[in-house]
């Protein structure tokens, strides 16, 4: 976790060429194989994934009548022993709404089986996405391995995030790969000792079409977005505690009126 004091910009972005967009939550054409590489001490993998999925899944490039009617496809999660090991399974309670009923989770022996299951579940036109979990840096994910899940997830158009647990960024033919991490959470507008929204502190360090850069990312009621400077701020700040003194012996009143 970082500490109290961590104080990201909302996007900082080191150009490279003016073809470059910069990235944002919401883009069209979003890539079709995205890594993210994260500890297995947090779930920022695993929620970073879901918020890429729901914000690829919203935006315009699903087509205008995938849009007007929903789309109702299952979605594929994939994980090695290892992975379930570190993290544990999906816990369908604990998903998002619209995809605890359409979940399709398979738990693979070894990170052979894992790649195995992703792969077919990219040739599955009838699944919305793919979402796969593999811990550390197995000789199975190789470069040439990497390069099949691209070539058929472009080929028949499904969607793979793959999430990397306790991995060193490797040779991989992913679109775009990310480095996330749990960041401090934005403050309840009225409950400052309630839960925050989860928030993410994302390194975006490959991509095909954009820029590298850094966001604070975090989820607003089911949509991704970017954190502004001002509620950066804000979560970086300590809860304010002591509002009230207390007294001793008499009120605050008896002690005015003497």
């Amino acid at each position: 976790m970082p500490s109290p004091s961590f104080k990201p910009s909302p996007a900082r972005v080191l150009p490279r060429s003016p073809a470059e967009q910069r990235w944002r939550p919401g883009l069209t054409g979003q890539p079709f194989h995205s890594e993210i590489f994260a500890s297995a001490a947090e779930a920022s993998g695993a929620g970073l994934a879901l918020a890429l999925v729901r914000d690829a899944l919203q935006s315009a490039d699903q087509g205008a009548d995938a849009a007007a009617a929903g789309d109702t496809r299952q979605v594929l999660w994939v994980q090695d022993r290892k992975a379930m090991q570190l993290g544990g399974r999906p816990c369908v309670a604990g998903l998002p709404p619209d995809l605890r009923h359409r979940l399709i989770h398979v738990a693979a022996a070894t990170p052979e089986d894992a790649l195995f299951a992703l792969e077919e579940g990219l040739k599955c036109r009838d699944l919305a996405c793919v979402i796969g979990e593999i811990a550390g840096n197995p000789r199975a994910l190789s470069f040439t391995a990497s390069r099949r899940l691209s070539l058929t997830a472009e080929r028949h158009g499904v969607r793979l995030w793959l999430v990397r647990l306790d991995a060193a960024p490797d040779l991989s033919s992913a679109r775009m790969r990310w480095q996330v991490r749990a960041a401090p959470s934005l403050l309840p507008r009225w409950n400052p000792a309630a839960p925050g929204t989860a928030s993410w502190h994302a390194e975006l360090f490959r991509a095909r079409a954009h820029a590298p850069g850094e966001w604070m990312l975090y989820d607003d009621t089911g949509t991704l977005r970017i954190c502004p400077e001002p509620e950066i701020e804000r979560a970086a700040a300590p809860y304010p505690v002591h509002l009230a003194r207390p007294t001793v012996g008499r009120s605050l009143a008896a002690r005015a009126r003497a």
